[in-house]
């Protein structure tokens, strides 16, 4: 029997690294040119189409959830402004509505047709009055005193300031609180309420203002307000003989 050649080692010191290293490298070496080891060969194939597909809806997932929340943060923070602003103007209505009854004063008018208007009327849709304290900075020729009119026009109430108390032409109308379905104003005098005032009850002013503004959401807004803050109507009848 013929006898086989023997194998080739490949051991250190052998042929295959001997021959490996005329060219100034091991396998191991020549492996590493090309940016890995033997052990991180597979490396060089990346990922595959499913890995990638899972990534790819992982990050759908996450872009889309922080759209959500980018969107709902939107929404809340434009329904949070609005009602403030809602707030605001039902803040500032019962100020500035607070401050005219207040300061109502015992002075009859007369509109633009010259016709004799009592210091203070009203109805349940609407109120005029006279009021003091009008601050005059610029020293325009005009009066201390005021009339306004606060009335609903459409979905809003609207307070209407006059020049001159008498026979003058108003401002143009200042909106005060919008989204108003109704208003409905009573007058309280000796203790009982009435739905209207017009100055023959027995004094040229209320006691009190009670206001109720219905929204249109369903809301009701209830308010009392004191008419002429140490007011005293004046009595009538001569000195005692």
């Amino acid at each position: 029997m013929r006898a086989l050649p023997p194998q080739r080692s490949a051991e250190p010191g052998s042929g295959l690294f001997e021959r490996s290293a005329e060219h100034g490298f091991t396998p191991f070496e020549r492996s590493a040119e090309h940016g890995f080891t033997p052990f991180e060969r597979s490396a060089e194939h990346g990922f595959t189409l499913v890995e990638v597909m899972i990534a790819l809806l992982i990050f759908g997932m996450i872009a889309a959830a922080g759209v959500a929340m980018l969107s709902f943060s939107i929404r809340a923070q434009d329904a949070a402004g609005a009602r403030l602003d809602d707030i605001g103007a039902i803040e500032r209505l019962s100020s500035i509505l607070g401050a005219d009854l207040a300061q109502a004063m015992d002075r009859p008018t007369r509109d633009e047709r010259g016709l004799r208007l009592p210091s203070f009327a009203g109805n349940a849709g609407g109120l005029r009055l006279v009021r003091g304290g009008w601050s005059n900075l610029d020293e325009a020729p005009r009066p201390s005193l005021q009339k306004v009119e606060y009335r609903l026009d459409g979905d809003t109430i609207d307070r209407i300031g006059y020049p001159m108390l008498d026979g003058a032409d108003p401002y143009p109308p200042g909106a005060m609180l919008e989204r108003v379905k109704a208003i409905t104003l009573r007058y309280r005098f000796n203790g009982a309420w009435s739905d209207r005032w017009d100055g023959t009850q027995g004094a040229p002013l209320p006691h009190a203002v009670e206001l109720v503004v219905t929204r249109r959401d369903g809301t009701l807004l209830r308010q009392l307000f004191l008419v002429g803050t140490g007011y005293a109507p004046r009595k009538s009848g001569g000195r005692a003989g």
